[in-house]
């Protein structure tokens, strides 16, 4: 019904003083909800809370590994199975049951695995840019225009294969996927499913103006000729034509009532 943790921080978000609540991490408390079990966290530095655990390492290295060689992993691991027999058919000094009689009970007791194994995911929040993509990692995935708009949070949960994007808010049917991808290799790709741009404006049917006021042809109409001021000046033949008048500085001194600049330094002669 509980497992015991170490104060790890994949555990416990950040200490506390003692007496105090522990703050568990999220994804902690994910997985013990999906197993149904309880979390119970070892008080600070109290060890014998799980040192029977730990002890197994010291008998593994003392009755398997001491004063043996191994050429091979698989070696190492062909003489733990042809001990762990001998193990198991001891008395243990704890509780005084046979091992291997102590494990079938213990066995028995524990709750079946549910359905539907739980997986380990990376979470973060991302915003939707405006063409639909979402910056993951360096790299862009593409989300549907028609279920999201421009600036809004998405949640990003990424594991070694495949990216998934959620919403933050249920739907009515209680369903927050937006996208799957799989997960792009290296930095810079753009992983995009074509159908998420529906509902995007495309620019078709776009006018614009030249500023003389007619407006300019719509996409595979034919061009009609213009003239005006304006449209002289986006024709570059014609804009080099265009006589730029000059006049000297002299001039705007005479317009504003000033005079060019002048210097009050006393001269070499005055000195």
């Amino acid at each position: 019904m509980s497992i015991v943790y170490d104060r790890t921080k994949t555990v416990v978000r950040r200490h506390v003083a003692p007496g105090e609540a522990v703050p568990l991490h999220p994804e902690t408390v994910a997985f013990a909800g999906h197993y149904d079990f309880d979390v119970d966290v070892l008080a600070a530095y109290r060890p014998q809370g799980k040192g029977r655990v730990e002890r197994q390492v010291g008998i593994v290295r003392d009755h398997v590994l001491a004063g043996r060689a191994f050429s091979s992993i698989e070696e190492m691991n062909a003489a733990f199975a042809a001990w762990v027999p001998l193990r198991r058919a001891k008395v243990h000094g704890t509780h005084g049951e046979v091992i291997g009689h102590r494990a079938v009970r213990d066995h028995t007791a524990l709750r079946p695995l549910p359905t539907t194994p739980y997986v380990v995911t990376q979470r973060h929040l991302r915003h939707v840019g405006k063409d639909c993509l979402v910056a993951f990692d360096a790299n862009l995935y593409s989300v549907p225009a028609r279920k999201v708009r421009a600036r809004q949070l998405v949640e990003i949960r990424a594991t070694k294969s495949q990216v998934t994007l959620h919403s933050t808010v249920a739907n009515a049917n209680g369903q927050t996927l937006l996208a799957a991808h799989p997960r792009a290799v290296g930095r810079g790709a753009r992983i995009v499913d074509e159908t998420h741009w529906d509902g995007l404006p495309t620019g078709v049917g776009r006018r614009v103006t030249t500023g003389d006021g007619l407006p300019s042809p719509r996409r595979g109409e034919p061009l009609v000729a213009q003239s005006g001021p304006l449209q002289a000046l986006l024709s570059r033949a014609a804009a080099a034509n265009v006589e730029v008048g000059r006049r000297p500085l002299s001039v705007y001194d005479e317009l504003t009532g000033t005079r060019p600049f002048t210097t009050n330094a006393p001269t070499k002669e005055a000195r």
